[in-house]
């Protein structure tokens, strides 16, 4: 799986400078698999939840209707400053041993309209005293240079120990400089790290959940991934049938197990094709339907189903996933999200923004990140690990949310 080991924002709400994990440049330790950022109300937990947000709207829309969705560029831009919004990704590809890099930078134009100012993907070395990056793609105002596959035949040279090179550079000038780079050109095979990066970031799936919605009739046909709201429950437990049936009633079982009260899970086929989930309470004959299943009961089957993906999201964001749920349940979701965030393959990473000193119980001080806000207003963010206190009382076996609610990872 891809992994990210650090992500950096600048300019974006009340995250002036922000980094979390390694950046090239930055001495720390990666993000680990499965991430929480914890903190007080208004601190910036729903403004670095958005950033992902974001980047995944300038991808998917645009950089210009990103911006116009969240009340346009100056109502996102941090107050006071100047400059533009900046972005900054490094991650590792499971199959690459060099750590890749995604520079974005959103000005705003001669008529004030948002645009892509520079873009950059790059590659080196994880050697800190080897830092030299090779860009497969450099652009500024839209213009630049990029890294292709080389065509069969096609004169590129060699290297010094006449090895030919199997990609050339060449110039290129996007036609519209509201539309990232590796929108654009990730779409030709022609440019196989870029269309991979891009295809990471498609695949993302930030957490929306609205129980309403997954309650919804939905319409025929299956789909294989849940969507960000939740509302097509019903067309991928209609794919997870047709696709993977033994595999999908082992995680019904295994999710029936989890959730107190629930007996067994199963589906009921109507007439014009779709499936019903079926949940038997204990103490029931009959069983209930989702849609009349608890806020609560919905949104842990729902967590528990995106992490059994056969083919996972390789970035899953989950913003406060406590809401609506009973508190010891905390416990048993954290723990099936570090069971599904490994880092090996074929499993998700998980970035998660909480307060419930239950769910932080179950997570160690490196998977821990504290975010507080200064007198000038701005978000900062460090490492719970990092607070020598922290850490040796929980090796003292003194559990980290109830460290949480002493105040010990927040003193102020």
């Amino acid at each position: 799986m891809a992994i990210i080991e650090g992500f950096r924002v600048k300019n974006f709400g009340v995250l002036k400078d922000v980094t979390i994990g390694k950046l090239w440049a930055k001495e720390g330790a990666p993000l680990t698999p499965l991430t929480a950022v914890i903190g007080k109300n208004g601190v910036g937990k729903t403004t670095l939840f958005d950033a992902f947000g974001f980047l995944a709207d300038c991808l998917k829309l645009g950089v210009e209707e990103a911006c116009d969705a969240r009340g346009g560029f100056e109502r996102i831009r941090s107050q006071g400053q100047g400059g533009p919004i900046e972005f900054r990704i490094n991650y590792m590809e499971e199959t690459d041993a060099f750590l890749i890099t995604y520079n974005l930078a959103i000005g705003l134009d001669d008529g004030g309209r948002p645009y892509v100012l520079n873009e950059e993907l790059a590659r080196a070395k994880r050697e800190p005293n080897n830092f030299n990056p090779s860009h497969y793609m450099s652009l500024t105002n839209g213009k630049g240079i990029v890294l292709r596959d080389a065509l069969e035949g096609e004169d590129v040279g060699a290297d010094c120990n006449g090895t030919p090179y199997t990609r050339k550079s060449e110039q290129v000038e996007l036609e519209d400089k509201r539309i990232l780079g590796i929108a654009a050109l990730g779409a030709l095979k022609s440019h196989p790290k870029i269309s991979a990066f891009r295809q990471f970031m498609e695949n993302w799936h930030l957490s929306y959940f609205n129980p309403d919605a997954a309650r919804n009739q939905f319409s025929i046909g299956a789909q294989p991934h849940l969507n960000a709201k939740g509302d097509n429950l019903g067309n991928v437990v209609q794919y997870m049938e047709r696709e993977y049936k033994e595999r999908f009633q082992g995680i019904l079982d295994n999710i029936a197990k989890k959730i107190p009260g629930i007996g067994g899970i199963d589906t009921k086929e109507l007439e014009d094709g779709r499936l019903l989930l079926r949940f038997f309470d204990k103490g029931f004959d009959k069983p209930f339907y989702h849609h009349q299943m608890s806020d609560g009961t919905l949104k842990v089957f729902t967590y528990m189903l995106l992490l059994n993906d056969p083919m996972p999201p390789p970035f899953i964001c989950i913003e406060e996933p406590e809401n609506g749920l009973y508190h010891k349940l905390l416990e048993t979701l954290a723990n099936e999200f570090r069971e599904r965030a490994t880092g090996q393959k074929n499993t998700s990473q998980v970035f998660i923004t909480t307060h419930q000193p239950y769910f932080i119980n179950a997570l160690s001080p490196d998977e821990v990140w504290v975010m507080t806000k200064g007198e000038d207003g701005f978000a900062s963010v460090k490492r719970a690990s990092d607070d020598e206190l922290v850490r040796n009382l929980c090796d003292e076996a003194l559990p980290l949310g109830g460290l949480w609610y002493s105040d010990y990872l927040d003193p102020r």
